[in-house]
């Protein structure tokens, strides 16, 4: 495992880390206690040392479980949450300094630790990053030592230039993969400019870069993958990065013809967004140990020539671009 410097914060962190909300099994169905430990601590024996987590995965227990690790690892163990998304109707009024400060000192008690690596705003309305008062909570918090550091998980591009108007803001967790590249044309060196750490989500949109999937899949009915294709819970750039299923699937095929059969596309796909080098570290999620072995390992490829990188752009640009770009 290689490790790279968060932002400007104390934490150096491996470059494939974790991602928890399906670490109890998956999405959808009774979260497996028994498989979210095996799935973390096969995570913290490859190296990983950073864990993402939220209050709202799996009402908690996700956060629960990462608490349970940390009593049984003596390793330095980096863990953010995020905080937010219980607030429902999820709107910028339903946004106070009050509710914030007790869903971090909830999160606290569930995991059970007295201060959080980095605490993140879970994909707030974009009217929040306009509130001073929201962003000098974490100033408060900070100083009574219940967090280290502030965060920002965003859903559009312009929020997080708009977060990084806070000096507080140490992190932008969004989404980065070879379907959505938006990122990278200027918001990566505006970020590495101010010292920013990027953490990058939904690496393989949600599956679809497994290069696994094919039309006749289907997905159980609590599947996000099922019922927020067009984003009737939350954000659709969350499911597929926003992208068509079928339209996703023929991308995969050409990519498919750049990369070859010999390794896993997921594996490609990673070590993709690791060559950009403003990214700090990647957040996979895994249903089981043997995908978390597999994504750590894509982190040993060898870098991706410009040949194959040119290829990547153009089928991002002949599949992707015009149907997701514009809107994140």
């Amino acid at each position: 495992m290689k490790y790279r410097k968060l932002g400007n914060t104390h934490m150096k962190v491996s470059e494939i880390s974790l991602g928890t909300w399906q670490v109890g099994g998956g999405w959808g169905g009774d979260f497996d206690q028994s498989a979210a430990s095996k799935i973390l601590h096969t995570a913290i024996d490859h190296g990983v040392n950073f864990l993402d987590t939220a209050d709202v995965y799996d009402a908690g227990l996700s956060e629960a479980a990462v608490g349970k690790l940390l009593k049984e690892r003596s390793e330095e163990i980096y863990v953010a949450s995020k905080c937010g998304r219980q607030i429902s109707p999820h709107t910028s009024e339903g946004y106070t300094v009050e509710a914030l400060r007790g869903y971090v000192e909830d999160s606290l008690k569930n995991i059970g630790i007295e201060a959080l690596d980095l605490i993140q705003l879970h994909c707030p309305p974009t009217e929040v990053y306009r509130r001073d008062e929201i962003f000098g909570l974490f100033d408060r918090l900070k100083d009574e030592g219940k967090i280290k550091h502030l965060g920002v998980s965003v859903e559009k591009v312009q929020e997080a230039q708009m977060a990084m108007a806070y000096p507080n803001v140490k992190t932008v967790q969004l989404i980065f993969n070879m379907f959505r590249q938006k990122p990278a044309d200027h918001f990566f060196e505006e970020a590495k400019q101010k010292n920013i750490g990027i953490i990058a989500r939904v690496p393989l949109a949600s599956g679809l870069l497994s290069g696994k999937m094919n039309k006749g899949r289907e997905f159980e009915e609590n599947d996000h993958r099922k019922f927020n294709r067009e984003g009737q819970a939350f954000d659709k750039g969350e499911t597929f990065s926003g992208v068509d299923f079928d339209r996703g699937l023929e991308a995969v095929e050409a990519l498919k013809e750049v990369f070859g059969e010999k390794e896993p596309l997921a594996a490609w796909a990673l070590r993709w967004i690791l060559m950009y080098d403003e990214v700090s570290t990647v957040i996979p999620g895994a249903s089981k140990e043997e995908q978390v072995k597999a994504n750590i390992l894509a982190a040993g490829h060898p870098a991706l020539s410009q040949e194959q990188m040119e290829a990547v752009k153009s089928i991002y640009d002949t599949y992707i671009k015009a149907e997701v770009h514009h809107l994140w």
